[in-house]
């Protein structure tokens, strides 16, 4: 008894430790700043021309941003804050680049080269480099807590882990960046919603696109699924867009809305039969996921939490782990083919959070490319559960400790 007691005084000295930052994290506001927005995007660099073609060298990526950009000096800054115009840009992998600071000193630091472009010159060289690669394109959205520097290394670790000749077009929303700053990333999300949608249409609809790779990590698949859903409502083809295969990192949505709504509208019977499908990469050592599962009061698509009590009575007592995921989506006639497929990574997690395994974790890399490349099916670290459409990561008891940050393509720079 005592035990308990003492138990329960930790957990509310802890609570308390933590109550100034948890308030700060749900109603500190994000501060305009000292200078007017208008003038950081004042200068022309703001407003580019058509770029030569030796500035884009060595910026194989495409970049489409609604984070409010600071152009009165050169290199562009990209800030936390909104944007209500929509800038596209070419940028490359990390390098380390001399920066000069408001002192006229220079310092080396680790940056992402970036060069901004003009609208109609960008959308034309993703048309030329899509039609050449059978217009396939790689579309990633960042989740929470994401600067442009992370969110554009990461997209930038994505194709070199996909392996896949096509373009990479990342989409970057004003996260903060920040990790006490979620309820703001979440307001922020929910703002790009109109953005994020017109960008998709647009892309989807282009004549030249065939297959649009979409990958959403955290919070980005709460801004990534509505516009899927608009897509749908709005393509010329009533069976099926061509956002075909659809990859949910760590998912920041509620479970339940997914199984009710999402999964009835994304992945009909008809867009299931014409190849549209869904992988979810889940863990339970996702603390990220167990924070935002304790600020919403329910359980999210990337953490199998589960919430009825009964349900995971049942669990133990036939001997299984207790886990629950999404259901799939029950069908009046079953489409031929499978649409929903979920890979439990809890066994291969890596890092103090858990929340990048398609990032961070060798296995749970490979299997990541080899959904992008369409060969999931052969993946052999796959173990199937209790459950027909969920499996989990295993790794070779006998087997060396894979080299992850070689097997995930991975930086080992800051």
């Amino acid at each position: 008894m005592r035990d308990r007691f003492a138990g329960q005084a930790r957990k509310l000295r802890l609570g308390l430790w933590l109550l100034p930052f948890l308030l700060t994290a749900c109603i500190s506001p994000v501060q305009y700043g000292p200078i007017p927005h208008s003038d950081y995007i004042a200068n022309d660099r703001c407003r580019p021309g058509t770029q030569p073609a030796d500035e884009l060298a060595g910026k194989p990526y495409f970049a489409v941003i609604s984070r409010l950009p600071d152009c009165r000096t050169e290199p562009v800054e990209l800030l936390s804050q909104r944007s209500d115009v929509i800038r596209y840009a070419r940028f490359g992998d990390p390098a380390d680049m001399d920066i000069t600071d408001a002192k006229g000193k220079v310092k080396t630091q680790k940056r992402i080269p970036m060069v901004m472009n003009n609208d109609q010159q960008w959308w034309d060289d993703l048309a030329a480099a899509t039609q050449k690669r059978d217009g396939r394109i790689l579309l990633y959205v960042h989740g929470f807590r994401e600067t442009f520097f992370t969110s554009a290394r990461d997209s930038a670790q994505i194709a070199r882990l996909a392996g896949l000749d096509i373009p990479m077009v990342h989409y970057s929303w004003p996260s903060q960046g920040e990790l006490l700053k979620y309820a703001a990333d979440e307001t922020n999300m929910y703002y790009n919603e109109r953005q994020f949608r017109s960008f998709l249409i647009k892309l989807a609809q282009q004549p030249w696109t065939k297959e649009i790779i979409l990958v959403a990590h955290s919070l980005g698949v709460r801004l990534a699924i509505p516009a899927i859903e608009f897509v749908d409502r709005n393509s010329s083809n009533a069976d099926s867009s061509n956002i075909s295969n659809i990859i949910l990192a760590a998912p920041d949505i509620d479970r339940q809305d997914f199984e009710r709504d999402i999964a009835e509208t994304v992945l009909t019977m008809r867009r299931v039969n014409n190849d549209r499908r869904i992988t979810v990469y889940v863990s339970a050592k996702d603390r990220a996921l167990g924070l935002s599962y304790n600020f919403h009061g329910y359980p999210r698509l990337g953490r199998p939490d589960c919430f009825n009590p009964f349900e995971a009575e049942s669990l133990r007592a036939q001997g299984y782990p207790e886990r629950c995921y999404a259901a799939k989506t029950r069908y009046d006639t079953e489409p031929e083919k499978s649409g929903l497929t979920i890979v439990d990574t809890t066994a291969v997690s890596r890092g103090q959070i858990g929340h990048s395994d398609y990032l961070r974790s060798a296995l749970a890399c490979s299997d990541f490319a080899a959904v992008i490349n369409g060969t999931a099916s052969k993946a052999n670290a796959r173990q199937p559960t209790r459950l027909a459409h969920v499996f989990a990561l295993v790794p070779d008891p006998d087997g060396p400790e894979p080299d992850h940050v070689s097997a995930c393509h991975r930086e080992t720079g800051p």
